[in-house]
């Protein structure tokens, strides 16, 4: 059985069908720290481009708490996709999440995978630059 097959039985929560996302997507893994591909993935998201998500909903995935956070993204470029980021959260982070809330996430713009990470570092400034263009882009 493979490692998707294995995660669909353990977590269905987690599956690409009950996580709106497609056949392509890789899937979560079960712990991404002991992948080097995973590694790789959320460095280069970290200095990804900047979008911003619409938190549509969230699944702990154990008590770290590790919590896989589904957005509807919406990107500078006016890409619309559903992103997934597999984040830690403090337990205040944790009660603060509200479906509809935005988030600055970070993305790969050449690889377009689902895979988005919380841009933590954004500056508020161009947070709202962002989000000031795609909201003159939907009103045009």
């Amino acid at each position: 059985m493979s490692l998707d097959g294995v995660m669909e039985k353990l977590r269905p929560d987690l599956s690409r069908e009950s996580l709106g996302v497609g056949p392509d997507f890789p899937g979560i893994a079960p712990n991404p720290f002991m992948s080097s591909g995973a590694m790789k993935r959320m460095a280069e998201l970290r200095s990804g481009a900047l979008a911003l998500g619409v938190l549509v909903d969230w699944r702990e995935v154990n008590s770290n708490p590790r919590v896989v956070l589904m957005f509807d993204v919406e990107t500078s470029d006016g890409i619309s996709f559903r992103g997934i980021a597999d984040e830690s959260l403090t337990i205040t982070e944790l009660t603060r999440l509200a479906p509809g809330q935005t988030l600055p996430v970070r993305y790969r713009p050449a690889v377009m995978d689902h895979y988005v990470a919380l841009a933590r570092d954004a500056d508020p400034a161009h947070v709202q630059q962002l989000s000031d263009e795609i909201a003159n882009r939907k009103r045009t």
